[in-house]
């Protein structure tokens, strides 16, 4: 008789399977009483019979000697000549090993495990078989059960679940999955089932380690494809099984995400864009531009800082809400007319910026400034009426190694120079003259070419509390340059922070040699521009200096302006406080000029509020900035904080102030800025008198 393939699900014969015959003979020699074991002449006829086999197969030797083995066969495996094929399978290699239904005498059936070998006489002749049965029927059911148990739990999880081959195709897949995907999987390649944009090839991971049958869960979150085409967020947990005969598939459990990360996506999005405006906020700006810098992006990135002229007369005459509509109605055109490589922001009220990622392909900073003002700065409809828009410019190009937040102030730094010669203006000036100063500037910081004036803060008694460091560069042509010169250079050569420590360390320096008056030196006060808490290592930076220097912290105060102070997120507050606590002092500067709420004053640990030259300046004539100033002091008092009116010019101004109850005063009434001999010699006039 020709071989053919067993049955399905009934037999198999495989190389090795030696095996396999030496684990149930040695098992035979435990416990013999557990198989039936018979032998066969070379005809297959019954010719030896054991007790255990009468107890299995319920014949006696006397019924069975002399029949032909195909007696316990199902008639369909008899008729197609599945028996006598186990026989030649066994003479042709020795043995054959099969599982599958036996009949017993009374015509019921059970799950035998079999082994047959071949016996042979010295000369290699086919002498006959000897077969070994055991009933494995319990066995058999309670895999059944097992299976049945594995088949319910699949189709009622809540979750989807698909089985796999080795090859990543779909073998089966429950309930919850077909629903989840909204079609049926079966018989798909994994790939099949992925979103274009998933961008990973199929689900069964490739490496697993030679000899493992079941691997270590891997989970990812991945996009599949629904069936209307669009994506669905899932993640994906993977692991290797190994089914009853052997053959290794794989699990994939799938639990879908996508409302989640909806979910998340809006609460990103809230949290790094504008509300009224939908255009990016600080956070999210910073956002952009990290990657931006990261690579070498020299001369390619820059941004645009734009502050609307007067903005406060929109809301004072139209309402907040109008306001509102203004700034969105404004942000619209720059989305809508920016180029491809521009991204709009709103960093407060009336400022926007503009982050350029190719200012060569926009035709440089010059070009880009010409086309953010051409949007801006137009006639608007609103409300029934017609607005004129217009807005002061500050722009700054990337270095290398600058950091968002340095590139965000320099053009900040540089707007505000703007500002200063008048509306509807831009800084800086023309490259070429820009890019000598940056030159001469940069070797100036190299070789101790600056220095330093100071101007004394006065307390109410007339002595000197503290000396606020204000830095001059003696230019060999173009004379002592004061800070609305060297600042927006340095802003421009990306040298803010170079300029912030140099200033620190000579402050510093020379603060220390100041004359004590009644046991005590005065304090020395340094702008910070360039360096921020927000910047690495800050807290170690600023406490090297004055370890260097072997000043007390307690005489060390440091500036910051407003609009910088009350973004600062939790962890540069905390570097703030970890100094405070050593005893450096803050100091807010130019406040009044921001859009500070009081709960963020509230938590900042600053210890001093400067008031804005601006409202002391107007204090004597107009009854608003009379109004904001008794505000500012009776708000820093009530806070805890010491209150500085800086730009005291007249008598007028002082006898206000003082009325109100300032704290101390800065300005051309008292004292100059004036180099540091000048101080010197003030404070040992004080000392004397």
């Amino acid at each position: 008789m020709n071989a053919f393939p067993p049955l399905p699900g009934t037999g198999f014969h495989r190389t090795g399977a030696q095996v396999e015959t030496e684990r149930l003979l040695g098992a035979l020699a435990a416990d013999m009483r557990e198989y039936a074991i018979f032998a066969l002449d070379a005809d297959g006829r019954v010719t030896t019979w054991n007790r255990d086999a009468q107890l299995i197969k319920q014949y006696t030797s006397e019924e069975i000697i002399g029949r032909h083995f195909s007696t316990f066969y199902p008639a369909e495996y008899v008729e197609s000549g599945y028996p006598t094929w186990e026989l030649e399978q066994a003479a042709a290699h020795g043995f054959f090993i099969d599982r599958g239904w036996r009949l017993r005498k009374d015509g019921s059936a059970f799950w035998a495990h079999v082994v047959i070998t071949a016996q042979r006489t010295t000369d290699g002749t086919l002498d006959g078989f000897i077969k070994v049965t055991r009933d494995e029927s319990e066995a058999f059911a309670q895999r059944e059960r097992s299976d049945r148990r594995f088949t319910d739990l699949f189709q009622l999880a809540p979750t989807g679940i698909a089985l796999l081959d080795e090859r990543d195709r779909v073998l089966d897949a429950n309930g919850a999955l077909c629903e989840l995907l909204g079609y049926r999987p079966h018989g798909l390649a994994a790939a099949e089932l992925m979103h274009p944009l998933d961008g990973v090839a199929g689900l069964v991971p490739r490496a697993v380690p030679p000899g493992h049958d079941r691997a270590p869960g891997s989970v990812a979150q991945r996009r599949l494809a629904q069936a209307g085409g669009q994506p669905m967020w899932c993640e994906v947990r993977c692991a290797a099984s190994v089914d009853h005969d052997g053959n290794r598939f794989w699990l994939a459990v799938f639990q879908d995400l996508t409302e989640q990360v909806r979910r998340t996506e809006t609460l990103h999005f809230q949290a790094t864009h504008d509300q009224p405006t939908g255009l990016l906020n600080r956070r999210g700006v910073n956002e952009v531009l990290a990657p931006l810098l990261s690579a070498d992006t020299a001369g390619r990135v820059g941004v645009l800082f734009c502050d609307l002229d007067n903005f406060k007369r929109f809301n004072d005459s139209l309402g907040h809400d109008a306001g509102d509509e203004l700034m969105a109605t404004l942000a619209r055109r720059l989305v809508d007319e920016l180029p491809e490589s521009c991204t709009p922001a709103r960093l407060y009220g009336d400022e926007f910026l503009v982050i350029c990622s190719n200012l060569p392909g926009c035709g440089g900073m010059e070009a880009l400034h010409r086309t953010v003002s051409d949007i801006l700065c137009a006639t608007t409809p609103l409300r029934g009426r017609l607005l004129s828009v217009t807005a002061t410019f500050g722009a700054a190009t990337a270095q290398d190694g600058i950091t968002p937040a340095e590139l965000i102030r320099s053009a900040d730094a540089a707007m505000l120079q703007a500002k200063r010669r008048g509306h509807g203006r831009t800084a800086p000036a023309s490259a070429p003259a820009r890019l000598a100063l940056e030159e001469e500037l940069r070797e100036a910081l190299a070789h101790d070419g600056l220095e330093l004036h100071f101007q004394p803060v006065f307390r109410r008694d007339g002595s000197i509390t503290l000396a606020e460091a204000l830095v001059r560069w003696p230019h060999p042509e173009r004379g002592l340059l004061r800070p609305d010169t060297i600042l927006p250079v340095a802003t421009q050569g990306g040298m803010l922070a170079d300029l912030d420590r140099w200033v620190l360390r000579a402050a510093l320096r020379e603060a220390t040699g100041w004359q004590r008056i009644g046991g005590r030196a005065p304090g020395v006060a340094v702008n910070l521009s360039g360096l921020s808490p927000e910047d690495d290592g800050f807290h170690e930076e600023i406490t090297s200096e004055i370890a260097a220097s072997g000043i007390e912290p307690g005489r060390v105060v440091l500036e910051m302006v407003e609009t910088v102070l009350v973004e600062l997120p939790a962890r540069p507050r905390g570097v703030m406080s970890g100094l405070a606590r050593d005893g450096v002092r803050f100091a807010m500067d130019d406040f009044g000029t921001g859009y500070s709420s009081l709960a963020r004053l509230k938590d900042l640990p600053t210890q001093i509020v400067k008031l804005d030259r601006r409202f002391v300046s107007g204090m004597g004539t107009d009854p608003v900035d009379l109004g904001i100033t008794r505000a500012v002091i009776e708000l820093s008092h009530a806070m805890g904080r010491m209150c500085i009116a800086e730009g005291v010019e007249n008598t007028t101004q002082h006898d206000l102030l003082d009325h109100l109850g300032v704290d101390a005063y800065q300005g051309f009434l008292f004292a100059h800025p004036a180099p540091a001999e000048n101080l010197r010699a003030l404070l040992a006039d004080s000392a004397r008198a």
